[in-house]
């Protein structure tokens, strides 16, 4: 399976966007969820709602179900949904290698 087709299949439609979930795009980027969560929360108005919003526990819920999550460990927290334009975003709060 080539990278193309590993990102396409962590897309998801959620609210009428096509959405990428904060731990999949922390993996793209290279770093910790917990990083990339704490750089959107320090640019915050960078990232508006057709930008970025949480999950709310019963969409979390449908979508743990069509998608394979560990029972041993996983979030604490209802994940962040970013569209592309905040997927782009990420790349201007994020210091990793790759987000630059």
């Amino acid at each position: 399976m080539d990278e193309l087709s590993i990102i396409q299949g962590k897309i998801y439609e959620i609210r009428g966007y096509r959405v990428m979930l904060d731990f999949d795009l922390a993996g793209i980027y290279h770093v910790e969820t917990r990083a990339l969560n704490q750089a959107v929360n320090r640019n915050i108005k960078r990232f508006p709602y057709d930008f970025m919003f949480q999950l709310t526990k019963d969409e979390w819920q449908i979508l743990k179900s069509q998608i394979v999550i560990s029972s041993w460990g996983g979030t604490r927290k209802l994940p962040f949904a970013f569209t592309e334009l905040g997927a782009t975003m990420l790349s201007s709060v994020l210091r990793s290698n790759i987000a630059i």
